[in-house]
């Protein structure tokens, strides 16, 4: 080849990755008929080359930034009201994009594992919620599990109408909660569904803050574990797999129910990886500006429930550090009553792990405890009762965000008295006064003394804020617990809500899982 077509070619090498470098781009969360958090400054963001001017165009402002030499960009729209009328958001300067159709409102992330990823047409009263699917001021992202960890090319997710063609894959807490609070505020509403069935706590939070934990570090620690067992483990649950296959086929021949499938081994589960998930599921929406976040997970954490108490804190801290948009509420959906109903007082690790999330919500601003220890199924792990739950967390929305004044949930415990062989507890948030849901003594109080055995009391509601428990077994009581089997059978205690009393204890024994990392 010739100087000159060296030359030439070189040049057009170097036009073609201007070309490509100048390409305007916005992230993902950027399409058609999204929805913008109103009453608060909204991030604009994405790529271009290095030096071009930006400038964005929505609800008559006009703001302008500068690509760096990266060629990243972001400046801030100002504060908007809430509206509904369809507006264009365009973006040039380097290239042109229109964005359609995008209206102005509250905008939620509901986030977690199986139970906030459980979808909507596999909910009870799913079929006739999706038949009624009719509020086009109502749009869903819900994002992709498999392009975010790149098993399929694509986008992440597209913002859509709420329609019957669309809500079926939706989470079907996500929609009942989004459905109650748009009829209730009637402006428009925005949910980002990025959840993860199976997923753990640490592998929603930033490796770097769990580094930073000698508690949490044991988190990252086991991936070299999993990394050295991992051509094991794929070649035993490939034959695993290859046995279940002809052990289905036989089953269907002969009529009989077909074996369970093999459990994927922890260490084939990707998404089980610190930090994973949230790299590719919540670092891509930040700082897509939200109003809070909506959060149902603790299932896959229960072994390790001591733990999960500094986890969560460190991953709220790590969102909202991340996202700029200071303590923006978040809500915790506690534990439901799972396994069988037991006779005696139990000290189990999913009853902890529940009451783990209870002092997260009492001592991390701005958040809210969703008690659903009444929703719950015995022998199943994803009660299919979602309406109930998005309802809950809409009343705790509309209570603790938006200012309503009605009494979002049930009583809350803040502290006890021992005296004279019995024990003096005092709530608050208790509406016109503690009750109890059938008309009953308030059942599921149990008690020890000091050599931290339990036995069952009885309680009576003696004000309007305390209940005093005594138990003729144990003539010293030192501590009391409420609703902390695994599946209590009578949790009856409440207010004016109907919504039950959060499971809780006032002791700080060792537990199942202490120590374990």
């Amino acid at each position: 080849m010739s100087t000159f077509y060296r030359i030439a070619f070189s040049c057009w090498l170097l036009l073609s990755a201007a070309s490509l470098s100048a390409e305007l781009r916005l992230p993902d969360v950027f399409t058609d008929h999204m929805v913008l958090q109103r009453d608060q400054p909204v991030p604009v963001w994405g790529k271009a080359s290095a030096g071009a001017t930006i400038t964005v165009r929505f609800a008559k402002q006009t703001v302008q930034a500068v690509a760096n030499q990266e060629g990243h960009w972001k400046l801030m729209l100002n504060p908007m009201e809430a509206s509904a009328e369809p507006a264009t958001l365009s973006v040039s300067g380097d290239g042109s994009l229109e964005l359609e159709d995008v209206l102005v409102g509250e905008v939620w992330l509901c986030t977690g594992q199986s139970n906030m990823q459980w979808r909507l047409l596999e909910s009870a009263g799913g079929a006739e919620a999706i038949a009624a699917a009719d509020f086009p001021e109502i749009r869903l992202f819900n994002v992709s599990r498999s392009v975010a960890f790149g098993r399929e090319e694509g986008q992440l997710a597209s913002w859509e109408l709420i329609s019957p063609e669309t809500v079926p894959e939706f989470s079907g807490i996500g929609y009942f909660f989004g459905t109650d609070l748009y009829r209730r505020l009637g402006i428009p509403i925005g949910l980002i569904n990025a959840s993860y069935g199976g997923s753990q706590a640490e592998a929603w939070t930033p490796r770097s803050y769990l580094a930073a934990d000698t508690a949490l570090l044991p988190t990252i620690e086991r991936e070299a574990v999993w990394a050295a067992e991992r051509p094991r483990v794929q070649a035993e649950f490939d034959r695993a797999m290859v046995e279940w296959e002809s052990a289905r086929t036989a089953a269907a021949e002969s009529g009989v129910p077909a074996p369970r499938r093999p459990r994927v081994p922890d260490a084939l589960r990707d998404y089980r990886i610190a930090g994973s998930i949230y790299r590719n599921m919540i670092e891509p929406l930040i700082p897509f500006a939200i109003r809070g976040a909506l959060w149902y997970q603790g299932e896959s954490n229960e072994e390790r429930a001591e733990q999960y108490e500094g986890l969560l804190t460190t991953m709220i801290r790590s969102w909202r550090e991340k996202w700029e948009q200071g303590d923006y509420p978040f809500a915790i959906v506690q534990l439901p009553n799972f396994r069988a109903v037991a006779e005696a007082p139990e000290d189990e690790a999913w009853s902890h792990l529940r009451d783990r999330q209870r002092r997260v919500a009492e001592t991390v601003p701005n958040t809210g405890l969703i008690v659903t220890i009444d929703l719950g199924e015995a022998d199943d792990i994803h009660p299919p009762n979602k309406a109930d739950v998005g309802l809950r967390l809409s009343r705790w929305a509309l209570a603790d965000v938006y200012g309503q004044e009605i009494v979002a949930g049930g009583p809350r415990f803040q502290r006890a008295e021992f005296t004279d062989g019995e024990a003096v507890l005092y709530f608050d948030r208790v509406g016109e006064g503690l009750t109890t849901s059938d008309g009953a003594a308030p059942a599921e109080f149990a008690v020890a003394g000091s050599d931290g055995t339990w036995d069952w009391a009885e309680a009576e509601i003696v004000a309007k804020d305390k209940i005093i428990v005594r138990s003729a077994a144990i003539d010293r009581p030192v501590a009391v617990r409420y609703a902390f089997n695994r599946n209590p059978a009578r949790p009856n205690l409440t207010n004016d809500s109907g919504v039950p009393a959060s499971p809780f204890r006032t002791d700080d024994f060792t537990g199942p899982t202490h120590g374990l990392r």
